[in-house]
């Protein structure tokens, strides 16, 4: 049999599962009658072997990725109080997370666009017009000259941060950046628009800087501040990003649902997507509360950019793994 005639043989009976459990999670399962009850224990079993089935066909991966969803609705509606074990998460982290990236390159591949375009404005605004500075540039970086910067840093006299406060900021950041994730995500409510707005912003911010360096002549020190942390942490804010955009298609494209059903069901991908990005936050946070901030001579750029590409190469090495396994579907920490 065909995936397309499979499912348009099966389609009725996922739909009634669901049905069963949107009034099971909003009602509770005692609310079913027992004949409810036992039909959503066996369409869950259905659904199942289904999922096995779909599974082992190539090309198959939003099938595939729905009934994921539906069947870990149905196993946490079915084993209620079942703790989430780390070896589950530990599963995610290693192999659902990786393919969830695989399922959803292209709209992580827009993401990541928008804020290259928010760079490259960034950038070449700041050449055209250095008086805009006041609204390119982030406010705490107006009034500091790179160079003189440099220097300061460089001096062996200066003050550096102790092992506690290098830890306290490290916390800070990842706070930071973390909600910034999460704000990206649940800006795709919107339609998109306020994390793509949020992307080019965040792009803007960052090419302007680089501009303001560059015409320094202190481009070379600025990459070595900010790439050993930026490459895992814009990686992650784009991650997050195409989470929101995963709303955003929920909203634009339900593909014949309800705009509601169609958004509970991308909201999971979308969660599962946001939350795999926090060991990157963490990672970058501990990095800039650390290396990024101890400057030459004390770490030599040549040191600092070739830590950076190391980091980089392991987090995209990581990331990409998901195109080397043909299974796509995705396991759920919470299933």
């Amino acid at each position: 049999m065909e995936l397309p005639e499979f499912v348009e043989l099966r389609r009725p009976k996922w739909e009634a599962l669901e049905r069963l459990l949107e009034r099971a999670e909003r009602q509770g399962l005692k609310a079913l009658a027992l004949d409810d009850a036992r039909a959503l224990s066996r369409l869950y079993r259905q659904a199942s072997s289904d999922l096995l089935w779909v599974r082992a066909r190539a090309g198959a991966a939003d099938v595939s990725g729905y009934l994921n969803d539906l069947v870990g609705r149905a196993y946490a509606m079915t084993y209620p109080g079942q703790r989430i074990r780390p070896r589950e998460v530990l599963r995610f982290l290693t192999h659902g997370f990786p393919e969830l990236v695989k399922r959803e390159w292209r709209l992580i591949a827009a993401s990541s666009l928008m804020f290259l375009v928010g760079g490259g404005f960034g950038w070449i605004g700041m050449a055209f017009d250095p008086d805009a500075a006041p609204y390119l540039v982030p406010s705490m970086h107006q009034k500091l000259d790179p160079v003189e910067r440099a220097k300061r840093e460089a001096d062996p006299n200066a003050q550096t941060a102790d092992v506690g406060d290098q830890a306290a900021f490290s916390a800070f950041l990842m706070r930071n950046n973390i909600g910034v994730a999460f704000f990206a995500f649940a800006l795709g409510i919107t339609a998109g628009v306020g994390t793509t707005i949020l992307l080019f912003g965040n792009g803007v911010l960052i090419g302007s800087l680089a501009w303001v360096y560059a015409a320094k002549g202190q481009a070379a020190w600025f990459w070595a501040w900010i790439l050993p942390h930026g490459i895992p942490e814009i990686t992650a804010i784009c991650l997050a990003g195409a989470a929101g955009l995963v709303l955003a298609r929920a909203l634009v494209a339900p593909k014949g649902l309800a705009r509601r059903a169609a958004l509970r069901r991308e909201g999971v991908t979308a969660v599962k997507l946001v939350l795999g990005t926090v060991a990157l936050f963490i990672l970058a946070g501990f990095i800039e509360g650390t290396i990024s901030q101890i400057h030459p001579p004390r770490l030599p750029i040549w040191f600092k950019i070739s830590f950076a590409l190391i980091v980089g190469s392991g987090v995209y090495a990581y990331l990409l793994s998901g195109f080397l396994r043909r299974d796509a579907a995705v396991t759920s920490p919470a299933r």
